[in-house]
């Protein structure tokens, strides 16, 4: 709400209050609260372009008309990058040539079975804390130093922090369990054909531990933005770095140097909506050698600095981005429309020429605020209280109605081969995560939540909101060919899992509702079952073809639930169980969890250790507790089972559930 002057009369102050917070703050809030608007013309059908700059000039100007779209120090839209990637990608280089092994060195047996980082895409990896090659194990964690300060003896302080470090445990067989070696970076991780990539908080290194012994630091990245994620497929790194703007000199933008060579990225590189959106930031997509620490390629996009998507399939790279549109446009289409008869011919002509101004978005509900103001401020006590009335239940009935178009994603497909964008589309809403998009069959199905923002509420008026949930399908040029509405009135997504065609959502705001969405026709999406369930599930992993696993949350404690999806109309929970934990690192990082099909298993790291489930026969059964340890992560290398906590490891035999092994990790 804007700030009243002091010397205002106190029923001035309450006028200028209500018919503020209705039309006007009530969008400046919608704002700090990051929401997607229409386009400048509101509503919106226009299908959404993208663009690379002509010239420097161009970008400066764009730059210009998109300062104008700020509003009271926020920025009208986010670009955050979550990469998420799949499919298959043509190799960048051969394989390179493994190191020979010492003369006299014999080369042991290769385990058969080793398990992988859990990702949402089978064969794609993703970055984290634990990797293993099937016979060692490379954990990075973080530990502690003390630092003194102060230079008398009796005056010193010591002052505890933090840094990170890369262990390479000697790992298989269990009986030869210990540590080989430490690199003295940390951070998370990526393995490929001999090499850990290590990503830091300010550099990617590149270590060549063919002899575990000895690692080999080969390449070093220096990273002169921040970095938002990355993927591994076949000898690529796909690497996603954000770049503040500078408003006097954007172009060139440097996100990295490689092997002290800065990488350089031009205007004529960078790709932009074609009607201006307010921006700070650039996105850069980097092909990455893991052997060289070398850039193949690069393409980029700029964007605001809040929260999106990234998604690559085996035809493309999708780039989910959030804009809002012209905030002084959208409360003038209110009252020109919804208030013309509250308001006389003057105030609505007046507020229309307001709209041709070249203004910026502050500059133009500032207008609209003295225009508002002018014309209240005639009224008596009666008429006004009429207003304040005919005003709260219009606005409260307009964004309720106008929700999908008032929240758009747009999101654009850039070719695998040359970078370079070939598709531009929008859909209403906005996906809560890498699991709310999947590609399949040529289509692009996107599930979204609407409307989640109560805005009069925000505003401190009162008044409803009503979010819903979407799903969307597009086809290979991004237009919406199919659309299923209204999931789960009044709640918001906390979890969505695509299985060829179905999906499966869930939903929650005070019961957990499980949707199965049927997906087989594209241009017609159908919601087949549903069940409710206390609490919420915000992890969904397949068990099998018919069977999910939930983990979640009941009131205070995690909850695990199977789901039997075998009938579509009628899907079941078969089994739950409540773990007396508060907290589990899978409710924010499928990375935590392991499943191991062969035992018919599932490990969920908590605060009071590493949990050992039993799914079998679709029951759930607590079979083993690793306690008196911080349990971060599980691997399996054939039948033993390795629990990796903060400060040691400990080896489980899986058929009989043993402890085999623990070593302590300095």
């Amino acid at each position: 709400v804007l700030p009243i002057r002091n010397s205002m009369s106190p029923q001035k102050a309450v006028l200028i209050l209500i018919i503020t917070a209705v039309v006007i703050a009530a969008i400046s809030v919608f704002l700090a609260y990051r929401p997607i608007l229409s386009s400048p013309s509101f509503p919106s059908t226009a299908k959404a372009e993208l663009k690379t700059f002509s010239s420097e000039e161009e970008f400066k100007d764009y730059l210009e008309k998109s300062a104008n779209l700020q509003f009271e120090g926020y920025l009208v839209g986010g670009w955050g990058v979550v990469p998420l990637f799949e499919g298959a990608i043509p190799a960048l280089v051969p394989p390179s040539v493994p190191t020979p092994l010492p003369s006299g060195m014999i080369k042991e047996a290769e385990p058969e079975r080793v398990s992988a980082t859990t990702v949402q895409v089978p064969g794609i990896d993703e970055p984290d804390i634990a990797k293993t090659d099937g016979k060692q194990i490379y954990i990075s964690r973080q530990k502690y130093w003390t630092r003194w300060s102060g230079i008398e003896e009796e005056e010193k302080i010591g002052i505890i922090e933090p840094y990170m470090e890369t262990k390479v445990i000697r790992a298989f067989p269990p009986e030869n369990l210990s540590v080989e070696s430490s690199m003295e970076e940390g951070g998370n991780l990526l393995y490929h054909d001999t090499i850990v990539i290590i990503f830091s908080s300010e550099k990617i290194y590149g270590y060549n531990v063919s002899i575990p012994k000895a690692p080999e630091k080969k390449w070093e990245i220096e990273l002169k933005s921040e970095m938002v994620g990355a993927r591994l497929y076949e000898n690529k790194i796909y690497l996603i770095t954000r770049n503040n703007l500078d408003y006097s000199h954007p172009s060139p933008i440097e996100p990295l140097s490689t092997n002290g060579v800065p990488v350089t990225i031009t205007y004529n590189e960078i790709y932009h909506p074609l009607i201006p959106a307010p921006v700070d930031v650039t996105y850069t997509i980097l092909v990455l050698n893991p052997y060289s620490g070398e850039i193949d390629k690069s393409t980029s996009l700029v964007g605001s600095s809040g929260s999106s998507v990234v998604y690559m399939s085996p035809r493309a790279v999708y780039v989910t981005y959030s804009y809002f549109g012209d905030l002084a446009g959208v409360t003038a289409h209110f009252i020109e429309e919804e208030c013309s008869d509250i308001f006389p011919a003057s105030v609505i002509e007046k507020v229309k020429r307001l709209t041709g101004y070249d203004l910026s978005t502050t500059a133009k509900l500032t207008e609209l605020r003295i225009i508002l103001e002018s014309y209240l401020n005639s009224l008596d006590t009666d008429e006004r209280i009429k207003v304040e009335n005919e005003i709260y239940n219009r606005a409260n009935d307009y964004f309720k109605e106008n929700k999908r178009e008032l929240e758009k994603t747009g999101i654009a497909k850039i070719s695998l081969d040359e970078l370079e964008v070939i598709a531009a589309g929008e859909i209403p809403g906005t996906p809560l995560n890498q699991f709310s998009l999947d590609e399949y069959e040529g289509y692009l199905r996107i599930a979204t939540t609407v409307g989640e923002r109560n805005l009069l509420w925000v505003a401190g008026i009162g008044g409803t909101s009503e979010s819903a949930n979407d799903m969307y399908i597009l086809d290979k040029n991004l237009n919406m060919v199919g659309a299923l509405k209204d999931l789960g009135i009044g709640e918001r997504i906390y979890s969505v899992r695509f299985m060829g065609d179905h999906a499966y959502v869930v939903t929650f705001r005070e019961i957990d509702p499980f949707f199965v969405i049927d997906l087989s026709k594209a241009e017609k999406p159908e919601l087949k079952g549903e069940v409710k369930i206390p609490g919420y599930s915000s992890y969904l992993h397949p068990l099998s073809q018919d069977k999910i696993l939930g983990v979640g949350k009941e009131g205070s404690t995690v909850k695990l639930s199977i789901f039997d999806v075998s009938s579509s109309e009628n899907p079941l929970e078969l089994d739950r169980y409540v773990l007396n934990e508060y907290w589990s690192d899978i409710l924010t990082t499928h990375h935590a969890f392991l499943l191991d099909e062969k035992h018919e298993i599932f490990f969920l790291p908590a605060t009071n250790g590493g949990y050992v489930f039993s799914y079998k026969d679709n029951r759930l059964k607590l079979l083993k507790v690793v306690s008196e340890q911080i349990a971060r992560r599980a691997i399996y290398i054939e039948d033993y089972l390795y629990i990796l906590g903060d400060d040691r490891i400990t080896v489980l035999d899986e058929t009989n559930w043993e402890e085999e092994m623990e070593i302590v990790i300095a």
